[in-house]
């Protein structure tokens, strides 16, 4: 397993953000849904070795964070895309992009070939050279996006990868993730049913801190007949895990 979470947990003060999550995961796709403030995205900081838990162990790719040595090897491996990534807004395109493979030390004989690749990956080609600060959301976002893929990571992160994407872009994002699920482990933080649905082989579903749910997206289909609320199969399930959690009756 690239991921392996036993009684992991991770608070900010009084807050308990994550309460005690077990979660291991291979490689496929692997999408995280759950509501405002669910645990998520503090859930994908501790996978990107950003926060250390709380309490319980955190192994990747068969290494252990907490160590020094394997924390820099787990970040050469990984790929990673925050909700909010900063960026230099002089910087070119593949600028910022080869700045993040300097970081995450790809090879200098790669830099340049897994820079364009990434590029081409997001259909950015046309503007590699353009400066940051011209660049739309959307643009920003596939930027961020190809920073992630460009040392071509075992394990990808991706927070909320589709934000600002036209449907077209999407429709085109959901086909690379499934292509990179193929040989990595890839977890998609969402709170779009519908990319699930298109690119996800499972689907946990966060709730305070808990996962109240792991299966495939046609089992989520399945907890919404007769039951919950929303426009289609995979709303209808994700209410209806979400009212059970909420009254006890959990069963992930």
């Amino acid at each position: 397993m690239n991921i392996e979470l036993t009684s992991v947990t991770r608070s900010f003060g009084r807050n308990r953000a994550v309460d005690g999550v077990s979660l291991d995961a291979g490689p496929g796709v692997l999408g995280l849904l759950g509501p405002n403030g669910a645990g998520k995205t503090t859930l994908l900081r501790m996978l990107a070795t950003v926060l250390p838990p709380s309490s319980g162990e955190i192994r990747l790719l068969g290494r252990d964070p907490r160590n020094t040595a394997h924390r820099r090897e787990i970040r050469r491996r990984l790929g990673y895309l925050p909700q909010n990534l900063g960026y230099y807004p002089a910087f070119t395109v593949v600028e910022f992009i080869e700045y993040f493979a300097l970081l995450k030390e790809v090879p200098p004989g790669r830099v340049s070939k897994a820079v364009a690749a990434a590029v081409e990956r997001v259909d950015l080609g046309d503007k590699a050279k353009a400066r940051l600060r011209t660049l739309s959301g959307g643009m920003l976002r596939r930027v961020g996006i190809a920073q992630a893929l460009v040392n071509d990571p075992d394990l990808l992160l991706l927070d909320e990868p589709t934000a600002g994407l036209d449907p077209e872009q999407r429709v085109g994002f959901r086909a690379l993730v499934r292509h990179l699920g193929q040989a990595a482990t890839i977890i998609v933080s969402t709170h779009l049913v519908e990319d699930v649905g298109a690119a996800c082989s499972e689907v946990a579903l966060m709730d305070s801190g808990h996962i109240v749910f792991r299966g495939t997206p046609a089992e989520l289909v399945g907890r919404g007949e007769g039951h919950g609320v929303g426009d289609a199969p995979l709303e209808r399930g994700y209410s209806a895990v979400l009212q059970a959690a909420r009254r006890g009756g959990v069963a992930a």
